[in-house]
């Protein structure tokens, strides 16, 4: 749920408190504010301009030179869309205006021909283009011939407004309105709810002698509500219901449909608008469907209805299915001159369920799902008449069609203020009780030391005694129930950052099929340094039980090789395990052994083997290595992970490399040697060891989240020929160092030596991707990011690119 602030504040008083502390008060009291929204994202330098003069640009057949009134003068600007005409009132960005995503207006040059500013789109102001008016959805937008030349054009847009998403839990569905808000606000705040005037001239003609009404099917609809409206003029609804509709995340179509989408928002109660004439028999009819009936939807899709299903007739055949969505045969257009408007309270179980099989799932399903407000059926339907009386020049006719077997009788519930103080752990008083329920406009009485409680009808989630304690407990604060620790002796216990983040290690190793071994830490002194990162004098038994066992290991490696072999000896050909355990480095100062804990792993065989797919792939180098960088993610350091190509003794010496972190060596992985592999009767086996205790005890950065991306990225691919020794490594540092901040992945793809690549040359395909978070990408900014990356691997690495 979007709440504009600007909106929220026609019907509860908010001003003098900052819109940062408005919804910390609203989170603190049980609806959670998820973001807020500064629709101007700080841009200035807006303005309303006139198009004076539109002309072709001679040097360039999609862009115009057009003469452009901004107030204090009139300017040129070169605009290329194509709906740019003179006589216009447009958004001009002035030079020094900085629009979202950090695009700066300057003065310049195209094609030899100056231009002083932009000519905006509304996407180009950070308004989605999914909510933007079709009509405008291609080009720039056009204000009303109202608009002033050179004032600020965001307040016409509706922009200089705070907007707040809300986070509903399901039973607060009265927060899915602006009045509903308001009411919450206004209790919040302890101010009064200013709900809409509705006053309008009705027509002398009645609405029941032009439409019948029939409810066929009560338990599913026991209330309908319709107005006729004639002579109504379809056209683009003013400009504040237009931005008030975007600023909720509606796009606005037309004034009749606008005010039904308005009236939903602003009441919570949804609406429908048939277009009278094409109902063609002045009758509607409510009723469950004909099972394999059908209705093409207003989505242009054919619907086939199961018999439970609740829809709308004129007598003859579907024209909407109720709640969900209106059909194609009945729909509002640019000729339509009678409206109809639905509101009715449809039962919830219903729609829900036809939602579900339809795969419907609208505004206007969400709000009759959970339950609407009995008595705004009414209400929402007379506001609406009255806003196309107004908007729309119709002719509202005298009263409504109504069927109305719904029973408005509020829940009460009886509960006495001990009770509430023993559940909350409390000392509320009742007269705060009974001015936190007066707050919440919930009619409360307070009879025989009891709290006699009427719900109302709005809020469907106060139904019995927990709900009214929750009540008084988030308007009353739930930092001031009392904090209390239990009476012990014993301190309570918990995990240090280090075994935290070890357990953090264990359970990546294990999700991604690692098995955890336990050796022993005792080894034979022809294997105790074996593989080590880091030697010392071997500390030995003084009475080893055999030779095998005589020295503390400095290796984790050489015993999980014995663990793989002897699996393998038992025809369990795919092996792959993981331990955390210590090896042993010399001598303390106290003269003990010392103590450091290492990571390894080893695997053999096949990483994937599914028969029935015929798919299987063995154990390589790469998906050691990709576990180790999963590993360092789950830990939050992957960003200063690297690899650097080594030998090292009883390793394949194409196939081994040391691990760094920030340029400091921290392990080893790669291929055992082709020699030993045959001495201990493996097949490929790879391995890795890490020094753990190093690894855990780097500081962590602070783990942000950002949001998934809401506009596309771009993608390149580049092929490169560069010197069989030179590294993809080094080849990815300098395209990230070139690329700058829209350069979002780099990913290597292609190896190629042979054919049509010279001798002692290799050819490495990388894909690019870059994208801007705030904004969609140009092709001119891609372009330039691009050809920077490529300068730099020309300049920097010796590459040239691949034809």
């Amino acid at each position: 749920m979007l709440v504009s602030t600007k909106w929220l504040s026609e019907y509860v008083n908010i001003e003098g408190i900052l819109t940062e502390d408005l919804a910390e008060r609203i989170t603190r009291s049980g609806i959670e504010v998820d973001a807020i929204i500064d629709r101007s994202q700080g841009m200035s330098h807006v303005v309303v301009g006139h198009v004076l003069e539109c002309v072709q640009h001679p040097e360039a057949d999609k862009l115009r030179i057009c003469q452009v009134d901004v107030g204090e003068e009139t300017t040129q600007i070169i605009c290329g869309a194509a709906n740019v005409a003179e006589g216009q009132k447009v958004i001009v960005a002035r030079p020094g205006a900085v629009l979202p995503g950090n695009f700066k207006i300057k003065e310049a040059k195209l094609r030899g021909e100056a231009s002083n500013g932009m000519i905006c789109s509304l996407q180009e102001l950070a308004i989605e283009g999914k909510l933007v008016p079709k009509a405008y959805a291609e080009g720039i937008y056009v204000l009303p011939e109202s608009a002033v030349p050179g004032e600020n054009a965001l307040p016409l847009l509706g922009l200089d407004d705070t907007v707040f998403e809300f986070d509903l839990t399901p039973n607060r569905s009265d927060a899915l309105s602006m009045l509903g808000v308001a009411y919450e606000v206004g209790a919040i705040l302890s101010n009064e709810v200013v709900l809409p005037e509705i006053a309008y001239t009705e027509s002398s003609e009645k609405a029941e002698d032009y439409l019948t009404l029939r409810v066929d099917a009560l338990e599913a609809n026991p209330m309908y509500v319709a107005k006729v409206v004639k002579n109504v003029k379809i056209g683009e609804s003013p400009l504040w219901l237009q931005n008030r509709l975007m600023a909720a995340g509606i796009r606005p179509h037309n004034n009749v449909v606008d005010i039904t989408n308005y009236v939903l928002m602003e009441y919570g109660q949804p609406l429908h608008a048939f277009d009278y004439d094409r109902l063609e028999t002045g009758e509607i009819a409510v009723r469950l469907a004909e099972e394999g009936e059908k209705i093409t939807t207003l989505d242009d899709s054919e619907r086939i209805l199961k018999a439970d299903q609740l829809v709308i007739t004129n007598g003859q055949e579907p024209v909407a299915i109720a709640g969900v969505m209106g059909g194609l045969n009945s729909e509002v257009h640019e000729g339509t001159t009678t409206v109809v408007i639905e509101s009715a309270y449809f039962a919830p179980a219903s729609i829900r369920q036809t939602s579900k099989e339809h795969g419907l799932r609208s505004d206007a399903s969400t709000r009759f799902e959970k339950g609407v407000d009995p008595e705004r059926v009414i209400a929402a339907a007379e506001r609406a008449a009255q806003l196309m009386s107004e908007l729309a020049g119709g002719d509202v006719l005298s009263g409504s069609v109504i069927i109305d077997e719904l029973d408005k009788t509020p829940a009460r519930i009886i509960i006495s203020p001990d009770y509430i103080n023993n559940r909350l752990g409390m000392k509320i008083s009742l007269e705060e009780m009974l001015s936190i329920l007066g707050r919440l406009k919930i009619n409360t009485e307070a009879v025989n030391g009891l709290l006699v409680i009427d719900a109302p009808t709005r809020r469907q989630d106060l139904r019995i005694e927990e709900d009214i304690i929750e009540e008084i407990a988030r308007l009353y604060g739930y930092d001031h129930i009392p904090v209390t620790l239990p009476v012990t002796e014993s301190k309570p216990g918990g995990l240090t950052p280090y075994q935290a983040k070890r357990r953090t290690v264990r359970a990546f190793l294990e999700g991604a099929g690692l098995y955890q071994a336990l050796t022993y830490s005792l080894t034979s002194k022809d294997q105790a340094q074996k593989y080590a990162l880091e030697t010392a004098p071997l500390t030995k038994l003084l009475m080893p039980m055999s030779e095998d066992r005589s020295v503390l290991r400095q290796s984790l490696i050489p015993h999980l090789l014995e663990a793989a072999t002897y699996n393998v000896a038992r025809r369990n050909d795919s092996v792959a395990l993981y331990e955390t355990g210590s090896v042993f480095l010399g001598e303390t100062e106290e003269g003990l052994p010392k103590e450091v804990e290492h990571v390894a792993a080893v695997i053999t065989g096949k990483w994937v083997d599914h028969a029935w797919q015929a798919e299987t792939k063995s154990v390589d180098f790469y998906v050691l290595k990709g576990i180790v960088e999963g590993m360092m993610d789950s830990l939050g350091l992957v960003e200063g992970l690297s690899f650097e190509q080594t030998v090292i003794d009883g390793m394949h010496p194409g196939r081994t490399a040391i691990i760094l972190y920030n340029e400091e060596r921290i392990g080893l992985i790669g291929q055992v040697h082709p020699t030993e592999q045959k001495k201990r009767d493996l097949k490929n086996t790879y391995v890795m060891e890490m020094n753990l205790a190093n690894v855990l005890a780097i500081e962590m950065d602070e783990l942000l989240y950002v949001p998934v991306p809401r506009f596309p990225s771009s993608s390149r691919d580049i092929a490169l020929v560069v010197s069989r020794e030179t590294s993809a490594g080094a080849l990815e540092a300098v395209i990230r160092g070139a690329g700058g901040e829209l350069l979002k992945e780099v990913r290597l793809f292609d190896l190629y030596e042979g054919d049509n690549v010279e001798e002692g040359k290799k050819s490495v395909a990388f894909s690019l991707t870059y994208a801007n978070p705030e904004r969609t990408l140009t092709d001119e900014e891609v372009v330039k990011a691009h050809e920077n990356v490529l300068t730099a691997l020309t300049n920097e690495a010796g590459a040239l690119l691949r034809g």
